[in-house]
């Protein structure tokens, strides 16, 4: 053997030894784990490839949304039933979701089942007591239910908690009109007018009250 043949050997066998050596490490990616994103949507490649990313995957909407969806198509119909139904199997899937409680106190009111809607609206507040629009809603229940001064009640915490929307002064001042309680439903009135200029209805209770000798 030659120098120049030895050299080509020695070589050669450094070459295999660091070929051996590095494919039986685990410094080399490996298929399937070549690059764990940290988040969705991260580049693969890096920028020179903008085409090799994840994309993000479509949102299927959820068995709630979807029956959320169904109860409001049917309420913007009139289809009072059919929300109903809907709002019942939304309620199978979580019995103690507040948007599923409200809507379905707000369905029971329109059917006239009182005594229902009072129920889901209690459950709502029991999850938030500081929902003035529940308590809103709660109050004209218990109005039609005959319990004056309960509605009265959450009346005027509806008023507490957002005082600056006008439709808790108008359903306020109408519960207190029907109890004959004129004066104080004018100032409501009112309020409601002063707040939304829009609610006519409140405009015509003022004309209507106002100037004429009020005896509560």
């Amino acid at each position: 053997m030659t120098f120049f043949q030895l050299i080509l050997f020695i070589s050669a066998m450094v070459i295999f030894y660091l070929f051996f050596k590095k494919l039986f490490s685990e410094d080399y990616p490996k298929r399937g784990v070549d690059f764990e994103a940290r988040h969705s949507d991260e580049p693969i490649g890096g920028v020179s490839r903008p085409d090799k990313i994840f994309s993000r995957p479509a949102v299927k909407s959820s068995r709630l949304e979807q029956l959320f969806v169904i109860a409001d198509e049917s309420v913007q119909k009139g289809n009072f039933a059919e929300a109903k139904k809907a709002l019942q199997s939304a309620l199978i899937v979580d019995r103690e979701n507040q948007d599923v409680l409200s809507r379905y106190g707000y369905v029971l009111n329109a059917m006239g089942d009182y005594a229902g809607a009072k129920e889901s609206y209690l459950k709502v507040l029991q999850s938030n007591s500081n929902d003035d629009m529940t308590h809103g809603a709660l109050a004209n229940v218990l109005h039609k239910l005959e319990d004056d001064e309960g509605a009265l009640v959450h009346h005027r915490r509806s008023i507490e908690l957002d005082p600056g929307y006008a439709p808790h002064y108008f359903n306020f001042a109408n519960t207190l009109y029907d109890l004959d309680r004129k004066s104080e439903a004018l100032e409501s009135y009112k309020k409601a007018y002063e707040i939304d200029s829009e609610i006519t209805e409140a405009k015509e209770m003022i004309d209507k009250l106002d100037g004429v000798s009020i005896h509560d």
